[in-house]
Order: structure tokens, then C-alpha cells, then sequence
């Protein structure tokens, strides 16, 4: 972060813990739901979904890809007792711009000539087989409860509205 966004967030947050009044909120979250989504800036999960801080836990990566926050999803229900994990991917996606050969020869490039084609990046050209993809690997997981209600949706980034995707 450049000096001025951080003075900014400082400030933000000066403003923020006045106030705060959430401090003894309990570990688990209450609602027992876990998310997964994606890091895109365009996208408040806990606004879109009605959540309160305490609510879920809120995993995000690039893409919202479920086998890269699979760990934090054992984590969230193994130890933590979600029951129901949402994997929420969206529109205009950056994920579905690029390949993994494309990406590896931009890092390739630029980082002279070191190479990273062992790095899965996980792109998709298919948005919903995506979320299929996710939820079944969830789903498939030797560690992860069966009985863990899983399900897969699509924000549009063009409405804010979430849509099933069936399985």
C-alpha cells in the first residue's frame, strides 16, 4: 500500500474500533455456514448475503475455488462446526480470461525465465461447470463430513444477485 491508502485504513480503522462493541463474539460462527468466493474487489459477500460479523467464516481466493481454501474449509467445520458451505463464484470473472500456459509464460517473462508451470492457478473458461466442479470437490473430499450441506451459486456482478447452480 502506498503511504496515503495506509494513513487511510489507519484512519478507517481508528474510526471503526471507537465504537466497537464485538469483542466477545463467540469462535464459532453462529450461523455455522462457511463461504467461499472469490478476492474480486467488486464483491461484499457479508452485504450480499445479509451477514453480521460472528455470522460465517468468509474464505476468499482467486476464483473462489474450493481446492484452494479446502483447508480452511476442513478447518471451518472440523474443528469450528459449519455445516453448510456456500461456494459462490461470479460474473466477468478474471479467472476466465487467461490459461495456465498463458500465466506461466507472463511469470516467465517477467521473472527472468523462472519457471512455475507446478503452479495450478485454476482458471476456467466454463463459469458454471466451475461451480459444479467446486462443489463436487467439496463434496468428494475424504476429510470433509458428509453429511456438510454444499451448494453452488453465481453473483452477478452486474445485479448483486446470487443464483443456484444446479448439480
Amino acid at each position: 500500500m502506498s503511504g496515503q491508502i495506509v494513513k487511510e485504513v489507519t484512519a478507517a480503522n481508528d474510526l471503526y474500533s471507537a465504537s466497537f462493541a464485538k469483542g466477545k463474539l463467540p469462535l464459532p460462527p453462529g450461523r455455522k455456514l462457511a463461504v467461499v468466493t472469490c478476492m474480486d474487489a467488486r464483491l461484499d459477500p457479508a452485504k450480499a448475503l445479509g451477514l453480521q460479523e460472528g455470522d460465517a467464516h468468509v474464505i476468499r481466493n482467486a476464483g473462489g475455488r474450493s481446492k484452494d481454501a479446502i483447508r480452511s474449509i476442513i478447518i471451518s467445520q472440523q474443528l469450528l462446526g459449519t455445516e453448510e458451505v456456500l461456494i459462490i463464484h461470479h460474473t466477468d470473472c478474471g479467472m476466465l480470461t487467461f490459461s495456465d500456459s498463458q500465466l506461466h509464460q507472463i511469470l516467465q517473462d517477467r521473472f527472468d525465465g523462472n519457471d512455475v508451470r507446478d503452479i495450478d492457478f485454476l482458471p476456467f473458461s466454463d463459469l458454471e461447470q466451475s461451480v459444479r466442479d467446486d462443489v463436487e470437490y467439496v463434496r468428494a473430499s475424504k476429510v470433509v463430513r458428509p453429511q456438510i450441506r454444499v451448494s453452488g451459486w453465481i453473483y452477478e456482478v452486474e445485479t448483486g444477485k446470487i443464483r443456484p447452480v444446479s448439480n
